[in-house]
């Protein structure tokens, strides 16, 4: 997805059943698809963490996949923190 939208980042924070169920390669595929940068990485609490930069509205159509139907176990809350971007490397990785 390309836009003139100014790059902004999003950090999120995934609740529920979101390790071991292949959430951070779905979040990869998800963000890779809309052009994102950033990373998506299991946290020691349970929770999964995705920071993502690019465009803003393929930052939001992220956001709202996170938030369902759709990404693989069961999530059942995200926590937003939104920023200017920083520009992190290219590509998506699963940490």
């Amino acid at each position: 997805m390309v836009t003139d939208d100014p790059a902004v980042r999003l950090t999120a924070w995934l609740r529920g059943h979101v390790q071991g169920v292949g959430m951070r390669w779905w979040v990869r595929a998800q963000a890779l698809e809309l052009g994102l940068a950033g990373w998506a990485r299991n946290l020691e609490d349970g929770r999964v963490e995705v920071v993502a930069e690019g465009p803003r509205e393929a930052v939001e159509a992220l956001l709202g996949r996170l938030r369902g139907p759709g990404p693989p176990g069961r999530v059942t809350g995200v926590s937003d923190r939104w920023s200017d971007a920083r520009g992190v490397s290219p590509g998506f990785a699963e940490r």
